[in-house]
């Protein structure tokens, strides 16, 4: 497995240890203002960064590390950036007027992050077979 891969992997396990820890707390508490922080944890932290990993190890031969290592900062930031401003969007008195610029911007981040993983994925698509 590509060391990039095993970071996407690492990051994203520790991303959804945090999601599952947080619904565990909503759950318990039954308070679900933060669901949406709970969904874009487990599916932009976890799922997105695993498949992210999946595709860099089944391209381990052919794939850029640059491009890959760039989808990884880009991701990784976005999201961990995401994480903690969107739940001040959620909980802050005037949340969304305090924080949603800032959500906007570490989504950016995360979407540029998907950009540079779509680049790798047509320079696969493209690329010329034995």
């Amino acid at each position: 497995m590509p060391r990039v891969s095993a970071a996407f992997f690492v990051v994203g396990a520790l991303l959804l240890l945090s999601g599952m820890l947080l619904g565990e707390y909503m759950g318990a508490h039954e308070n679900f203002t933060l669901a949406p922080l709970h969904a874009h944890i487990n599916l932009l932290g976890w799922v997105t960064l695993a498949l992210y990993g999946t595709f860099y190890t089944l391209t381990k031969d052919t794939y850029s590390p640059k491009l890959a290592w760039t989808n990884f900062v880009l991701s990784s930031v976005g999201i961990l950036t995401m994480i903690p401003v969107l739940g001040l969007l959620l909980t802050a008195p005037n949340g969304g007027e305090k924080y949603g610029a800032l959500t906007g911007a570490a989504g950016g981040i995360a979407l540029l992050g998907l950009l540079v993983f779509l680049i790798s994925a047509v320079r696969e698509l493209v690329r010329k077979r034995a």
